[in-house]
């Protein structure tokens, strides 16, 4: 099928994947990548739906060590390796548990600054709300597949105990809206990481080359996440790049959420505002507000985001279908629609958990005080090849793995 394309100004900056050959065939897997001379138009040889298989839509992946023994990131960066045709180039992540041990004691703020006055303004507002205990840019490795990265800082803070008494917020609430504030005020500067002894870094770029742009070999955590991008409705930079986090949470996703309009308009009438142009970002929020403000448990909060149809939650035993329905009606604007899969990262657990139609892939996996949740069993494989254990969770099944001594399942 041959089509004329007008080539806009947009499109020839996305022009940055080569054709690839697949069992002797080359394969352009966008519109963009192939262009022939003309006058304003360009001819381009698209493929039609079914005449190959394009595996992308982004890879997710994360392990916890359910003892607590830590491990590096270097694990990670192998397993995300093997989904690299699940990723285009527009955004990888990863965020890591138990990394700062030295000042576990204090919220970790990962920032993005492009100006040097986006650098002073933040700056100048962290100190008016917090004690600065520590602060330097964050150390990368320079790499050819990683290019045009804004400052890259990283504070240890603690909130000034007058401020936070006057302002009569909870000490989470607090750090919460000062994050919230930074992002929705000061023009480019970004706080993508702010928890307790954890991290996410992210950027624009393959998964496994972020990972190495931020010497992941080099941190050791007991839970890892990971993520790696194919956007489809939202720009490719920095700020947009998975994972997303607020406090101890982050969230990483494959998918297209349908009811993102209805879900922010609900969040934003707490105060949360969505300004990172990507869907997954109201996913945290989400999970932010219905655990740490409204105080439900990990599994209530899949009944929430993936409920089951009214006709399946009818057919339930009780207790099972009364506390399912009550979900339902107290929360109905937080339904999140379209096919997703998610892992969320938090202080002593991951969780993973699919749309319920099961509309993208998950797998989960375990081996010895090791499990896994995963877009495909051969990332998987990689870092462990033996198993003791592997299964496919059902669409709005939660899969939960905490540490022991947090009442992790063994």
């Amino acid at each position: 099928m041959l089509q004329k394309w007008r080539k806009s100004n947009a499109a020839q900056k996305l022009d940055r994947k080569k054709p690839r050959e697949y069992n002797g065939i080359t394969r352009f897997t966008k519109a963009t990548d192939f262009f022939q001379g003309g006058s304003g138009f360009s001819e381009i040889w698209i493929m039609r739906e079914g005449e190959f298989r394009d595996p992308s839509g982004c890879a997710v992946v994360g392990v916890i060590d359910r003892s607590g023994k830590k491990m590096t990131g270097e694990g990670m960066i192998k397993a995300i390796e093997v989904m690299h045709d699940r990723s285009n180039g527009l955004g990888g992540g990863f965020a890591g548990y138990g990394i700062y041990p030295h000042y576990k004691d204090f919220y970790a703020f990962h920032l993005f600054f492009e100006t040097q006055k986006a650098q002073e303004e933040t700056e100048a507002f962290l100190k008016k709300h917090f004690e600065i205990v520590y602060a330097s840019e964050i150390q990368t490795r320079k790499l050819s597949a990683v290019q045009n990265e804004p400052v890259i800082f990283r504070y240890f803070l603690a909130p000034l105990p007058q401020k936070l008494s006057n302002s009569h917020l909870t000490e989470r609430e607090y750090v919460a809206r000062c994050v919230i504030r930074v992002n929705s005020e000061i023009g480019g500067a970004y706080v993508f990481s702010s928890g307790k002894n954890m991290g996410i870094f992210k950027g624009v770029g393959y998964p496994e080359d972020i990972g190495r742009f931020y010497r992941l070999e080099e941190y050791e955590g007991y839970a890892w996440t990971c993520h790696g991008r194919y956007p489809t409705n939202t720009p490719g930079w920095w700020g947009g790049a998975h994972p997303f986090g607020l406090l101890d949470l982050s969230v990483v996703h494959n998918g297209e959420i349908s009811s993102y309009d209805a879900n922010r308009r609900y969040m934003e009438m707490f105060g949360y505002k969505c300004t990172l142009q990507t869907d997954t970002e109201v996913i945290t929020y989400i999970i932010d507000y219905l655990v740490r403000r409204q105080g439900l448990t990990l599994e209530e909060v899949s009944h929430v985001i993936a409920a089951s149809f009214w006709s399946t939650i009818e057919r339930k035993e009780e207790p099972a279908r009364s506390q399912e329905a009550l979900l339902r009606r107290m929360f109905p604007s937080l339904l999140v629609t379209g096919p997703f899969s998610i892992i969320v990262g938090y202080t002593g657990g991951i969780m993973g958990l699919c749309d319920r139609l099961k509309l993208r892939s998950m797998i989960c996996a375990e081996k010895g005080d090791r499990a896994y949740i995963s877009s495909e069993e051969s990332a998987v494989r990689r870092i462990e090849p033996s198993l003791d254990k592997i299964y496919s969770p059902a669409g709005g099944e939660a899969v939960i793995y905490e540490l022991y001594h947090q009442g992790g399942r063994a």
